[in-house]
């Protein structure tokens, strides 16, 4: 989207929470892929690469949770809370002006 535009209706934060929250997904995503596939591992190597690809995959989902819960955009303890915001985030993309 255009800069001004996203100035003039409010929508520069809400960029940056829509690509964190597609960056969140991706990175549960990429967990769950390699806890699969360490379950499939055919040789311990192959398992113990898989592992640690695991883990950093985790430490990353932690940092982009952190981040997200710290901006406000992310209540993973407070489902209330998430759901009033995803509301509040389709309400705002429901009255976006169309151009």
């Amino acid at each position: 989207m255009n800069p001004i535009i996203e100035n003039l209706t409010g929508m520069n934060a809400l960029s940056d929470q829509v690509v964190a929250m597609d960056l969140l997904i991706s990175a549960k995503s990429g967990v769950r892929n390699y806890a699969m596939a360490v379950t499939e591992a055919g040789t311990p190597e192959i398992k113990e690469i898989l592992t640690r690809h695991l883990t950093e995959a985790l430490d990353m989902h932690e940092q982009i949770s952190l981040y997200m819960e710290e901006k406000g955009w992310y209540h993973a303890w407070d489902t209330n809370e998430q759901i009033n915001l995803d509301l509040n985030n389709i309400n705002t993309a429901l009255n976006l002006p169309t151009l």
